[in-house]
């Protein structure tokens, strides 16, 4: 598969604004390069480090920028005129010019395999909440008595642990479920949270994304973890043709989908259940909210980190 890789220029103080407004329009998974932080990292204030690789010194010259891929489809046009229209109108909020041109944009295209290889070396094991450890295939990790350990190879979905988003719901997670849980993952990426909840115990769990990639990734996902006798992962457009009640459902995805999708949350959620959702930008997190309170749902956990929300209610 051919993906093109976007790169567009900006300042250190428009690394935020720009990724929270392409997460708005569905858009994650960035590679960002800032030369103030490298310049840091090389002075030691992130740590001391006796050598540093010269093929990283190019990273302390040129502007900072941030890099997305796009799958080269019949919608790769739609998604660029998105981006296009996504970058605009922050250029015009951004009266004082903080943020650089937000003009220049680099597109290239790049072969799947050159694409993984770019990002596997960058990424460890990570540890979540107060046992979770989100671990990368192809790493090795000697586990410690009492952690959790999740085997993941993302490919091209989206969820490695490493997002706020994607951590605040393992977190969650990992405070409800006791065991024997019928686990629903709506817009499952990588497979990353319904394959958490079968580790800490959950009994059964279905996955669903419109993308037949991530579907693919969540089931290698769960053989790799040994949980694929329990798992069910299937394409589909998030809760439309799905039946039953589950104990616990999780909606990591943006607030806009959540909104449509908050009406099928009570038919899906047994009594007592609970729902997990992220992807709110924490000032869209009242909103979502009351949207869930209104449909009889009572709040019981709200988690914030990096701009991020993510909430947690019971039927």
């Amino acid at each position: 598969m051919t993906w093109l890789e976007i790169e567009i220029f900006t300042t250190p103080a428009g690394v935020e604004p720009l990724s929270a407004a392409l997460e708005e329009i569905g858009i994650s998974g960035f590679v960002i390069k800032n030369p103030e932080d490298f310049e840091e990292f090389l002075a030691g204030k992130q740590g001391k480090w006796d050598l540093v690789d010269e093929n990283l010194m190019h990273l302390r010259e040129g502007q900072s920028s941030l890099k997305f891929y796009l799958p080269q489809g019949d919608d790769v046009q739609e998604r660029l005129a998105q981006v296009d229209e996504t970058v605009s109108r922050l250029r015009a909020q951004d009266k004082d010019g903080l943020y650089g041109p937000l003009d220049e944009c680099v597109i290239t295209n790049v072969e799947e395999e050159s694409w993984q290889d770019s990002w596997k070396q960058y990424w460890k094991p990570t540890r979540v909440g107060k046992s979770l450890v989100v671990c990368p295939s192809w790493e090795e990790y000697a586990i410690a008595p009492g952690e959790t350990v999740l085997r993941l190879d993302p490919g091209m979905a989206f969820g490695t642990g490493t997002h706020e988003s994607t951590r605040l719901c393992m977190e969650l997670a990992e405070q409800v479920v006791s065991g024997g849980e019928r686990v629903l993952d709506l817009g499952c990426g990588s497979g990353i949270l319904a394959i958490t909840a079968l580790l800490l115990g959950a009994d059964s769990a279905l996955g669903v994304d419109i993308d037949g990639v991530a579907v693919k990734t969540c089931t290698d996902n769960a053989d790799l973890n040994g949980v694929e006798a329990r798992a069910d992962f299937r394409k589909g457009n998030l809760a439309a043709g799905v039946s039953g009640q589950f104990d616990l459902i999780f909606a990591n995805i943006i607030a806009d989908v959540i909104l449509e999708l908050v009406p099928d949350i009570p038919r899906l959620l047994a009594p007592g259940g609970v729902f997990i959702t992220s992807g709110i930008l924490c000032e869209r997190a009242e909103e979502i909210g009351a949207r869930l309170e209104g449909m009889g749902l009572n709040q019981l956990a709200k988690l914030e980190q990096g701009g991020w929300a993510a909430l947690m209610y019971r039927k």
